[in-house]
């Protein structure tokens, strides 16, 4: 029955999305996300794609929005938009001051949410050059601007760049924990929105607890123990299913950066 409803489910997909046919594996036994992967028929040859080969996802139009959120459901762009469109109403905010960093923008869907909201000004950062190209192939209005680069590794030039958008909000959605965007990354991105600014994330429920291995428990932690963030919202819920039809369920949190990060907290 679980196998029926998930090929009608597909089927839908590929109806939405012109003729490309894709396949959940079957019977799998449970794998962690970052080893999940689907079968892409590419100019009538199968190929085994995995999610976190997000380089051969995004070169594939449709595929990413057809695989994530027809297929597995994915609903993360829409609950941090509204938590934030929420929260923005609370403090009588209006949305078109926002100047947002969108770390790990991938081909734009968190982006299109943000406009949605009503973001003024926004810019794109991704590792991956075949997220660039996806956007701007996808959404080419959403971006003011949008950076290939290692937030981890900044040329002068890049961090000029972005230090001269002066930033009062950063989002950051379904992209940390799993080695994407290691918390040395998010710590220079926060640290690139001004203080009083908005940092708006989702991350999975289990970078969260005492099982942590990511390092991303620690440094949320003492960001919000030592003031240097203060949560306005939080809310666990079910970020998408799994190849299994399982629920995986991620955090979206609301604050106010009051400080930048030092080096030493992410250590």
């Amino acid at each position: 029955m679980e196998n029926e409803r998930r090929e009608s489910e597909m089927a839908e997909a590929q109806s939405r999305h012109g003729q490309r046919e894709v396949r959940l594996p079957d019977r799998v036994e449970h794998i962690d996300q970052d080893a999940e992967y689907c079968s892409v028929l590419v100019d009538g040859v199968w190929q085994k794609i995995r999610f976190h080969d997000y380089d051969r996802i995004f070169a594939i139009p449709g595929l990413y929005e057809q695989l994530f959120h027809d297929i597995l459901d994915c609903r993360s762009p829409d609950v941090v938009g509204k938590l934030l469109k929420e929260q923005l109403q609370r403090e009588n905010v209006s949305p078109s001051s926002l100047r947002v960093l969108d770390l790990g923008a991938g081909n734009g869907l968190v982006g299109a949410q943000l406009r949605t909201v009503g973001a003024g000004h926004l810019v794109g950062v991704d590792i991956i050059p075949e997220a660039r190209q996806a956007a701007l192939r996808d959404r080419p209005e959403v971006y003011d601007d949008y950076l290939v680069v290692d937030m981890t590794r900044l040329a002068e030039q890049d961090e000029a760049t972005l230090a001269s958008r002066r930033f009062n909000a950063l989002s950051c959605v379904a992209a940390l924990g799993y080695g994407d965007i290691p918390p040395e990354a998010f710590r220079t991105a926060f640290n690139f929105v001004a203080d009083g600014g908005w940092i708006a994330f989702t991350i999975k429920d289990r970078f969260l607890s005492e099982a942590d291995t990511s390092g991303f428990a620690r440094l949320i932690e003492r960001a919000t123990e030592s003031g240097l963030l203060t949560v306005h919202q939080s809310q666990r819920y079910r970020h998408r299913l799994d190849v299994r039809g399982e629920p995986l369920h991620y955090v979206a949190l609301v604050g106010t950066k009051q400080a930048d990060i030092p080096a030493d907290l992410v250590s």
